[in-house]
């Protein structure tokens, strides 16, 4: 690679764009966390619903039992099929919510993902400057004792001319 891919620069816009995406990452488990609990108000709204229609059918069939007008099972016909509509409105609700939590929580492994797959791009970055870094040092050590070497050669006795 380039020295320029893993230049301070670069590695600051990476970090810039990690805390975006991170930013971005957390909104989403905000976003999920509501979405999970509206799905789940759906589902118990759904529940009492049924177990409303239940009592209601049980407490009318006893009423039934002991007789009744037409006006009454007429009534109870009316107020049974709109209860029936509002159940089956409320599971279409369940439904959607489900729905929503999914695309929520697909969202989030997609930015999830994506965090991670920054975080290793940095820590490969931050890698290969260590490492250039490193080969600098070493060519500069090795330069240094190569002067040094050329110098102790050239003040060495065996050098020096005969007198």
């Amino acid at each position: 690679m380039s020295s320029s891919s893993s230049s301070p620069q670069s590695l600051q816009m990476l970090t810039i764009l990690l805390d975006k995406v991170s930013t971005e990452r957390d909104e989403a488990q905000t976003h999920l966390a509501e979405c999970m609990k509206r799905a789940e108000a759906a589902r118990t709204q759904a529940s009492e619903l049924s177990k409303y229609r239940t009592d209601y059918e049980q407490r009318w069939g006893r009423q039934f039992a002991q007789g009744g007008t037409m006006d009454i099972v007429n009534c109870y016909q009316n107020f049974s099929g709109k209860l029936e509509e509002a159940i089956v409105s409320q599971g279409n609700m369940v439904g959607y919510s489900d729905q929503r939590v999914e695309m929520a929580r697909t969202q989030l492994l997609a930015l999830e993902m994506r965090v991670a797959a920054i975080k290793k791009l940095i820590e490969r970055r931050q890698a290969e400057t260590q490492r250039s870094q490193q080969r600098q040092e070493q060519k500069a050590t090795d330069e240094f004792a190569a002067h040094i070497s050329r110098d102790a050669v050239q003040d060495s006795p065996l050098k020096r001319p005969l007198l």
